[in-house]
């Protein structure tokens, strides 16, 4: 199935949870609705893992997994997602994306890399890598807020785009060292994909810069960004 026998503008909202429940998932899911209906998509969402099948997801162009937690599929539902993504569907993962479906291989590659820990939320310094990219080229080259700022167990692999990392001065706690990225995206399947690592707190749903930073993913996932 090619790109465009994807139904235009369909957004799957996925917020299963296996393990730890964001508290933020209810406020982020209305934003994010909100904010996609506002620009032309229509959206849907669901915490049911048995939907997620080829003929459900034939109607969409992007699935969004906006803290999901834990081992959240059975290997049916992992074969729809990778089918969906090997025929151009669009994956944006957000926060706790990472801390999702650590025995299946190809959501590894997908999502970039995997949670390891995190510090107390606190204020830190984002460096904003690529000020080009539709969803970072509204934002200073120094971004100060506030999060829970993730450790990944590796760096996304070499083909992956980093957009944003963090200023390791700026903050305490973080154990990866000074290469530390927290937004990026690549096109290696099908599907485009994009991660942030923002989106602990519900106050980070009220930020515009950061409404802007998931538009922008959005946007540039199902080729918008022209």
């Amino acid at each position: 199935m090619a790109q465009g026998q994807l139904r235009t503008n369909g957004m799957l909202i996925f917020t299963k949870t296996a393990g730890y429940r964001h508290g933020s998932i209810e406020h982020g899911t209305e934003v994010v609705s909100k904010m996609a209906e506002a620009n032309g998509f229509f959206v849907r969402h669901t915490e049911d893992a048995s939907l997620i099948t080829k003929d459900l997801l034939k109607r969409y162009k992007i699935v969004v997994f906006l803290n999901t937690t834990g081992d959240i599929f059975e290997p049916a539902q992992e074969q729809a997602l990778e089918w969906f993504v090997r025929n151009g569907g669009g994956f944006l993962g957000i926060h706790a994306a990472a801390d999702t479906e650590y025995d299946w291989p190809f959501y590894g590659e997908l999502v970039g890399g995997w949670f390891m820990s995190h510090p107390r939320v606190q204020e830190a310094t984002v460096k904003v890598v690529d000020r080009t990219h539709i969803s970072t080229k509204h934002l200073p080259e120094r971004w100060v807020r506030t999060d829970e700022w993730y450790d990944y167990k590796a760096q996304p692999a070499k083909d992956v785009h980093i957009l944003c990392e963090l200023d390791t001065n700026s903050y305490e706690g973080h154990k990866m060292g000074d290469a530390h990225p927290t937004a990026w995206c690549h096109d290696k399947f099908d599907g485009r994909a994009f991660y942030t690592g923002g989106g602990h707190t519900s106050e980070a749903y009220d930020e515009p810069d950061f409404q802007k930073h998931l538009l922008g993913a959005i946007k540039w996932i199902t080729h918008q960004d022209k």
